[in-house]
């Protein structure tokens, strides 16, 4: 199974957002950080909005924040909100399948079973879950505390 880059990039907003602990975010922010097409992120920024995961605010002083908690954001849930189908095989597609297989074929049922396991492990971690590293952000988006330096620790892969 491969993901689209628009469910990459939806991923990694809302990783970036995370990261800024409720300080609004830029897209050109994000685009820079991740070295990918501002003009992707619009779209992408716009649908996080709409399906309700973000709140975007416009002007100067505008930006982009979680609309609710890492810990409430599954990961399946972005998945699934950013994906176009999961149509693994051509069959999976009613409109548009015309394999002569399709009605003796067992080999769609093992392919719903591995495409649910899928979503299934996605749905049992959060944005919480998956941003316990911690990565640079700009100076803007890092908490002021006074006296206080944050520690800064390299993002690393999941198992």
């Amino acid at each position: 199974m491969q993901l689209t880059f628009y469910t990459d990039y939806s991923l990694r907003v809302l990783i970036y957002l995370a990261q800024a602990e409720g300080k609004a975010a830029t897209i050109s922010e994000v685009s820079g950080f991740y070295r990918i097409s501002r003009n992707h992120l619009v779209k992408v920024v716009h649908n996080l909005g709409v399906q309700g995961l973000i709140i975007t605010t416009r002007g100067k002083h505008g930006g982009m924040k979680l609309a609710r908690a890492p810990e409430t954001i599954s990961i399946g849930e972005v998945v699934r909100l950013t994906e176009p189908n999961f149509n693994l095989v051509e069959c999976f597609d009613l409109q548009k399948n015309s394999c002569v297989l399709t009605n003796i074929c067992s080999l769609k049922n093992v392919l719903h079973k591995a495409k649910k396991a899928f979503l299934d492990v996605l749905d049992a971690y959060t944005l919480a879950d998956v941003n316990a590293g911690k990565f640079a952000l700009p100076a803007t988006l890092l908490p002021s505390t006074p006296g206080k330096r944050r520690k800064v620790i390299p993002i690393t892969k999941l198992d």
